[in-house]
């Protein structure tokens, strides 16, 4: 276990999820670092989300919200792409 306090199973092998993804990157397998950022894209759903709930209560002002939903947009672009790319690189 590393200082993040996760640890993942693989066919037996024990990898940790790392605090950055430049050490995932070269330091686990394609397969764990996919399933990472796979997680991460779902977080990045559930902010999306909870962004549009506070601004139809009314907790949010549109302009911000528009910045944070751009923004949000482009990480998911960027996650995307990235994921495709290591995919690529599976097959």
């Amino acid at each position: 276990m590393n200082d993040t306090g996760c640890l993942h199973k693989t066919g037996g092998a024990q990898y940790p999820c790392p605090a950055t993804s430049r050490r995932a990157s070269g330091g686990i397998p394609r397969p764990i670092y996919l399933c990472f950022l796979t997680i991460a894209n779902g977080s990045l759903y559930e902010l999306q989300t909870q962004v549009e709930i506070a601004l139809n209560l009314g907790y949010m002002e549109r302009t911000l919200y528009d910045t944070l939903h751009e923004q949000t947009r482009e990480i998911e672009r960027m996650m995307s792409s990235l994921i495709q790319s290591l995919k690529r690189r599976n097959h």
